[in-house]
């Protein structure tokens, strides 16, 4: 646990903490420090409301009371770890976090046994790039070296992680943005209901209105180009409500209806 212990053997012997050295006032074992952690980097993420200068203060504490080792793979984990939204998401093991993003600042490879969601096993060797908890889940941004191509992981289904000592990562590409890889992939998930609509604002705009992670963003004439797979045409239709701006709808057809209906609602409530 890091504390210094002196001892001596014999008759009269006994053991100390060392002279000067003080207690910490919290020792947390390596499952409790990362589920402390985790609540905090996401308050500190704007999780709850004016909580990130309190979170940022407790996070400091903290810091100084861990042990080096266990300090080190912690910090390693809020260096590398990205949040988007929050919600209901499958739970993830500790310590696959926390051995996974001591890789990503290393640069090593690793491996891990793997199920895909339809329960199939694998074990794959990858060189992990980053990682980024987005709706709840958590999601790991790789290049697989079995595949020899750039890969989405979902961390709640790995298990058994081991690093390859000695061999290095493939370095991740230039200009690596995890987050917006991590959407490009969700873009291409088939979903419920395929989605291009035009937004009238600039990108840099869009990508601060627009929830993180939602789909693809490409700047146009008339402003940006959003294109993603959605599940609810309702929950797309509040949010480009609420963007503040005009918005052309391409596909789908039964999106019109729905944003045509919302502001209906929105129209008799403001008629009240």
């Amino acid at each position: 646990m890091g504390i210094p212990i002196e001892a001596a053997r014999g008759v009269g012997g006994g053991y100390r903490l060392r002279p000067g050295y003080r207690l910490p006032p919290l020792m947390f074992g390596e499952s409790e420090a990362v589920a402390v952690v985790l609540g905090l980097l996401e308050a500190r993420a704007g999780r709850l409301h004016g909580s990130a200068e309190p979170a940022e203060a407790a996070l400091a504490k903290i810091r100084r009371a861990l042990p080096p080792a266990l300090g080190r793979r912690v910090a390693a984990l809020e260096a590398t770890l990205r949040i988007t939204r929050s919600s209901d998401g499958e739970p993830i093991r500790g310590e696959v976090a926390l051995h996974l993003a001591e890789a990503i600042r290393r640069g090593l490879r690793v491996q891990f046994r793997y199920r895909a969601h339809d329960g199939t096993p694998s074990r794959r060797t990858i060189s992990p790039h980053g990682l980024v908890v987005h709706s709840g889940f958590w999601y790991l941004v790789a290049h697989d070296h079995d595949r020899d191509a750039p890969r989405i992981f979902r961390v709640d289904r790995i298990e058994g992680v081991r690093f390859q000592a000695g061999v290095p990562a493939t370095p991740a590409p230039p200009e690596f943005d995890p987050v917006a890889i991590l959407g490009q992939s969700l873009a291409s998930v088939p979903g419920a209901y395929r989605v291009s609509v035009v937004v009238e604002l600039p990108p840099e705009v869009a990508r601060t209105r627009l929830p993180d992670g939602i789909g693809v963003l490409t700047a146009v004439d008339r402003g940006t180009r959003l294109d993603a797979r959605i599940d609810s045409l309702d929950w797309i239709a509040r949010v480009l409500a609420g963007l503040g701006c005009p918005v052309t709808i391409t596909e789908p057809p039964e999106l019109r209806e729905r944003v045509a209906e919302l502001g209906r609602l929105l129209q008799e409530s403001a008629n009240g």
